[in-house]
């Protein structure tokens, strides 16, 4: 389960459709986090119609599907190097 409430970085939602859609996210990562628990943290999940996107991914981890009108786009954020590990591969 879920701890925290969500914080609104902005909006233009009317109050009824804000609540539904957190409650939504809220339900749907109670419902899938066995994803991280099987192949580990820092997997992202787009899910839409129409949407472009740019980002970065760990080899390996990247697929793009559609399921009847959706399309997902499903990767992992690869771990972002310290200073301290750059220069320790110098």
């Amino acid at each position: 389960m879920l701890e925290g409430k969500a914080v609104i970085l902005d909006t233009d939602m009317p109050l009824n459709m804000q609540l539904h859609a957190m409650s939504s996210a809220y339900a749907a990562l109670d419902l899938f986090d066995e994803f991280d628990v099987i192949h580990g943290p820092r997997w992202q999940c787009v899910v839409g119609c129409s949407y472009g996107c740019f980002f970065t991914h760990s080899t390996g981890t990247f697929i793009y599907f559609c399921l009847e009108r959706l399309k997902f786009l499903v990767f992992k954020v690869p771990v972002a190097k310290t200073v301290n590990q750059s220069e320790s591969e110098k």
